[in-house]
């Protein structure tokens, strides 16, 4: 049993059911049922000694990452359109021109001026998209016009093709409806304004946003940096592939990190299996290149633990040397040197479902806030059934988003998953998020803040 397990057990074994009587003061305090793995069971109430000292509150943590995210945020950069899908604007996004730039058929089919019938000027050709601009039509004139095109001087309206009636041998254009001034005709300027502020600085740039660009006349846009990020996965029990065996086990989180970063926003710079070597661990850090580093376990006080010696050695500055959260307390936060915006390094703790605490708690507000990206809105959700917590430290929980009433027809609620040990994966992988426990536990029905993950977001497709 890994020493988070044993610390969740012990934290676990001093909380007692929400359901029993509150204990006398000198009253020994029975066992809980909340073993990684089984149901999230009743709410608990705090009790047994103070929390570890040193420990970062997890709020204030994530604050803190933020915070240094943001002051550490680099100058913006120019890039051409396709290169900036998925940035973030470092400007506004402004119209370069009128949208459209010039009045224009909305639908194929004749241009009218004035009250019909028309008589057809179709032996003089028609108007199509991309071609010379077409001179003034008479009144009484109708000319054949294709979607885009520009409609001529003094035209008054658009027939679509299939609302007209053309007798050729009479040459004289009938409707089928009635012709209401300016139908079907996009009058320049529609959408905007040469000058009009389209997207404020900070919006995202998305597939939706490059097109919008192009139109307004963009060749490229003025974006902040994506942050660069290097893993190193840490470990000699590791294994890249097969089954474990011999007390090897499969790395899980070089899988999980590396996209998990990049639906972030950020530049995955590589993943490295480093096995259990202080001066390999050195070295790596202090010559990597990213605006971030990341590592995955070593970050307690074992015979293997190797990352707190070596930001010292590195002269590292210290600012999150564990975090009151269940699971990934010993996760930590340190500034390395170098670098004009700064260089940050995020340790994690080995087990899986407390690295993902920690990337939640650490690393996703530092990226964020360094990309320029707007925090992901909080928001509470009831929770359906009692959640057992933490005497001292906040928990966090797999959840998934269900209907609530006895006919799933109600409000949403969030359901605890079982699967929920610092070594486990079972529930983060089905989780839409994960409910932020306070100490002491939450009552069904309470409403709690919930962490979005990134596939909830559509963040994957």
């Amino acid at each position: 049993m890994s020493q988070e397990d044993r610390d969740v057990d012990e934290a676990l074994a001093l909380v007692s059911r929400a359901s029993q009587p509150a204990p006398d003061p000198g009253a020994e305090v029975g066992q809980d049922s909340g073993q990684p793995g089984q149901d999230p069971g009743r709410a608990a109430t705090p009790s047994g000694p103070p929390s570890r000292t040193g420990a970062t509150p997890w709020s204030e943590a994530r604050a803190l990452a933020e915070r240094v995210g943001g002051a550490a945020a680099p100058r913006a950069q120019r890039v051409t359109l396709a290169q900036a899908l998925g940035q973030v604007l470092a400007e506004p996004l402004d119209a370069l021109t009128d949208l459209p730039s010039f009045d224009s058929s909305a639908m194929d089919g004749w241009a009218v001026a004035g009250p019909g019938p028309w008589w057809s000027v179709e032996e003089g050709g028609q108007v199509l998209a991309g071609h010379a601009a077409p001179g003034p039509l008479p009144d009484g004139a109708a000319v054949r016009i294709a979607t885009g095109a520009r409609v001529p001087p003094d035209a008054t309206a658009v027939i679509r093709s299939e609302h007209a009636r053309l007798d050729e041998a009479r040459g004289r254009l009938y409707a089928r409806r009635e012709v209401v001034q300016g139908q079907d005709i996009r009058p320049r300027g529609q959408e905007c304004r040469t000058g009009d502020q389209l997207l404020p600085a900070g919006a995202l740039v998305t597939p939706a946003v490059l097109g919008l660009a192009a139109a307004a006349g963009y060749d490229g846009l003025s974006v902040v940096p994506r942050p660069r990020v290097e893993v190193f996965v840490l470990g000699d029990e590791l294994l890249s592939e097969g089954l474990p065996h011999d007390g090897m086990v499969r790395d899980a989180l070089g899988p999980l990190l590396d996209p998990w970063l990049r639906a972030l926003g950020a530049e995955v710079l590589g993943t490295r299996h480093l096995g259990d070597d202080a001066d390999a661990l050195h070295r790596a850090v202090t010559a990597s290149e990213a605006d971030l580093v990341i590592t995955t376990g070593g970050t307690a006080a074992g015979p293997v633990d190797h990352v707190h010696p070596i930001l010292r050695k590195a002269g590292a500055e210290l600012l999150v040397d564990g975090v009151a959260v269940r699971p990934g307390h010993p996760m930590l936060l340190a500034r390395l040197g170098g670098g004009a915006e700064g260089r940050f390094l995020v340790g994690l703790p080995g087990n899986p479902l407390a690295a993902v605490s920690g990337l939640l708690t650490l690393a996703e507000p530092l990226l964020r806030a360094r990309a320029q990206r707007p925090p992901l809105a909080p928001y509470l959700m009831p929770v359906r059934d009692d959640v057992n917590g933490h005497p001292h430290d906040t928990r966090l929980v797999p959840v998934v988003h269900r209907a609530g009433g006895r006919d799933a027809d109600g409000a949403e609620q969030a359901v605890p998953l079982r699967y929920n040990g610092p070594a486990m994966l079972r529930g983060i992988a089905v989780a839409d998020g994960l409910a932020v426990v306070p100490p002491g536990g939450a009552r069904a029905g309470q409403e709690l803040e919930i962490l979005d993950l990134p596939w909830t977001e559509g963040r994957f497709t």
